[in-house]
């Protein structure tokens, strides 16, 4: 059997001894540090995770910022084309305005000139008439002596010529 002698048992106190050290001194530390490394690293995934979510977040946002702008400038540049539209139809209707003016004022123009024109030709044929007549009354006088008629005959185209000359 077993024997149980004074070696044994201080070998056994020994071994308890040592255990209960080496606990202390040994493994109870390193435990705490392996725990410490354990907390470290799932602090560290943890804080990975979130920086990783708040990247997602900051992506959507960007993402949607994004196609926020791009409606926005095409909103923008429809907007510019219907100012530059109404602007356009407004330029080329005051030029159709302005155009119309200057054809009724050329028209107005040549109307006033035409007429100018009528009456300096009336005066004038008015003139050559009335002088062609007193060549041929004066022609006649003279052979008959009809001066009463000759000089009722210019008072008549005389008067017919200030009043065309008045207009």
């Amino acid at each position: 059997m077993l024997e149980f002698n004074q070696s044994l048992l201080w070998t056994i106190i020994n071994l308890v001894i040592l255990f209960l050290l080496l606990r202390h001194f040994l493994i109870k530390p390193v435990n705490d540090i392996m725990e410490k490394r354990a907390q470290i690293i799932s602090d560290g995934l943890q804080n990975a995770k979130n920086a990783q979510d708040d990247a997602m977040k900051m992506k959507q946002e960007y993402a949607d910022a994004l196609s926020g702008a791009k409606e926005e400038s095409a909103q923008i540049i429809e907007k510019a084309r219907k100012e530059a539209k109404t602007e356009y139809e407004r330029i080329v209707q005051e030029a159709d305005k302005k155009a119309v003016g200057i054809i009724e004022s050329a028209k107005a123009d040549i109307r006033i000139e035409r007429e100018q024109t009528m009456n300096k030709l009336q005066s004038e044929i008015a003139g050559l008439a009335m002088t062609a007549a007193a060549k041929i009354v004066a022609e006649k006088t003279e052979n008959q002596g009809n001066q009463g008629i000759y000089d009722k005959f210019l008072e008549e185209v005389g008067d017919a010529h200030e009043d065309t000359d008045n207009n």
